[in-house]
């Protein structure tokens, strides 16, 4: 099926004219918890499922019954069920424009209840240890910087988008996952880069107050806002965002990705 020329009748649009008047919108901490106001069942509704690399979503598919693939351009989007719940699932790619774009697209075809990011991040908190999973309470950019405009790291310019909040029922049956992981809450750092010296950046941790961090989550929070879509980001720690992050990212994504799984499972049961 060509989904170029595939039209859904009853999805979540975002008109981009709107982005001219983002300004005039009430303060972002209040309009980003419109993800949280739109009352789900996470018993019943469809679950949207993304990551960014095959290793992220390769279990996933490995448990996916019914599966259908489905392209549109270079990007395909797998539908079945997953733990006995209609799901789609798709990798998204690296990044924030590639996770956006995916991120719209998704909602665009496929006009799921609620969405959930998975995938593996380098700590920033010093008590996060590798393979233990973060739960995100929000997220936000930190490499989008207008401070030389005077307006705070993080922010897009002339609006009060900052920080994007996960939905709260969602993190809380989340957080109720047995597990044999170490489960976290945080804030995850989302930006354009691979960080593997964390020096000259205590902003991260000072200022932006973030513990953990990766390249895709806010960009995925920011559409799923702007959508009204509640979502969740699920990150397990591959790295310490250290000199060390290219050598136990390469060695460690793709086994402590599978360690998600069971708050994967948990959330569509």
């Amino acid at each position: 099926m060509d989904l170029f020329t595939h039209r859904h009748h009853s999805y979540h649009s975002l008109d981009y004219r709107d982005i001219y008047v983002l300004h005039s919108l009430p303060k972002q901490e209040k309009e980003s918890e419109t993800t949280s106001k739109k009352q789900i069942d996470v018993n019943t509704s469809r679950i949207a499922i993304t990551g960014a690399l095959t290793e992220e979503i390769q279990e996933l598919l490995n448990y996916l019954q019914n599966h259908k693939e489905e392209h549109w351009n270079e990007i395909t989007f797998h539908t079945g069920e997953l733990f006995g719940r209609e799901v789609v699932i798709v990798k998204c790619g690296v990044g924030k424009v590639f996770a956006a774009l995916t991120t719209q697209k998704l909602i665009e075809l496929y006009n799921p209840e609620s969405l959930i990011f998975t995938g593996v991040a380098g700590a920033l908190n010093p008590a996060f240890e590798i393979g233990d999973i973060v739960l995100a309470n929000d997220c936000t950019q930190h490499d989008l910087d207008a401070t030389g405009l005077g307006i705070p790291r993080g922010t897009v310019p002339y609006t009060n988008y900052r920080l994007f909040n996960c939905d709260k029922e969602l993190l809380k049956k989340a957080l109720q996952t047995p597990s044999e992981h170490t489960i976290h809450t945080g804030r995850i750092l989302t930006g354009d880069q691979f960080l593997t010296d964390s020096s000259g950046l205590d902003y991260l941790t000072s200022e932006l107050k973030g513990d953990a961090v990766e390249m895709e989550g806010a960009a995925v929070g920011f559409v799923c806002t702007l959508n009204k879509i509640p979502f969740l980001i699920i990150r397990t720690i591959s790295d310490k965002a250290d000199h060390s992050a290219s050598v136990n990212f390469t060695e460690f994504v793709e086994e402590v990705s599978k360690n998600s799984l069971d708050v994967l499972r948990h959330l569509l049961s």
